[in-house]
């Protein structure tokens, strides 16, 4: 890893409780209404042990313990939704600044001996349109391209609002958060893409999903694994 210039500050430290919300016509138990905490988080392999996750098929675990989005990103939102969004509306457990100018797979920020690695994009869902109040707001949300990020652990460590969060670059040039989240979304195959991707310390849960879309792309090619 080699050591950038960058850096950003941590705006919130977020985690919620177990919520009732109305997400179509079925009732789930989301920890989506994160909540800020003041002082000092500890932070360990699995996240913030206060944190709620309703949903651990797609949410949460080892790979995706901490959930990043930006405070810039959270402004422009204010101002398309024409209402006042405040740290942790989104879900993420960490509210950034902002972000560095390249923001990709395998970045890492280290704060004291804390260390996060950059692992995926966060795809929206369904219970994320009925915190909003808009059924519709997953489209949004993808042709936006503010996804935010997940990250992994990689040594615990402990945070407060207003730390600094120094940005070590990965020193492989690894596909970027916003190609991953537009590939996701898109329709078809790139097998250089996915080679790119497959090569990056992806989350696990984005990883099994991108073997697949290899598997169906060398498929497609004719091509035999190995080949």
């Amino acid at each position: 890893m080699s050591l950038s210039t960058d850096e950003v500050h941590l705006v919130s430290i977020n985690a919620g409780a177990p919520k009732s919300l109305l997400v179509g016509r079925r009732e789930a138990r989301t920890g989506h209404f994160k909540q800020p905490h003041n002082g000092r988080v500890a932070i360990d392999v699995q996240g913030i042990s206060e944190d709620f996750i309703g949903d651990l098929k797609h949410h949460g675990g080892a790979d995706q313990a901490i959930y990043l989005y930006s405070q810039q990103d959270i402004d422009w939102w204010s101002a398309q939704l024409q209402r006042d969004l405040g740290p942790g509306f989104f879900g993420e457990n960490l509210t950034v600044s902002h972000w560095w100018p390249t923001l990709r797979i395998g970045d890492r920020l280290q704060a004291g001996e804390l260390l996060l690695e950059i692992t995926a994009p966060r795809i929206p869902c369904s219970t994320l349109a009925a915190r909003v109040g808009d059924k519709l707001f997953a489209k949004r949300f993808v042709k936006a391209e503010r996804c935010g990020a997940y990250a992994r652990v990689l040594q615990p460590g402990s945070l407060q609002a207003g730390d600094a969060l120094t940005v070590l670059k990965a020193d492989v040039i690894y596909p970027t958060i916003n190609e991953v989240f537009r590939y996701c979304h898109s329709k078809g195959h790139n097998l250089d893409f996915l080679q790119r991707l497959l090569s990056a310390p992806l989350a696990e849960k984005m990883r099994a999903e991108m073997e697949e879309r290899k598997a169906s792309a060398l498929q497609a090619s004719g091509q035999l694994p190995g080949i």
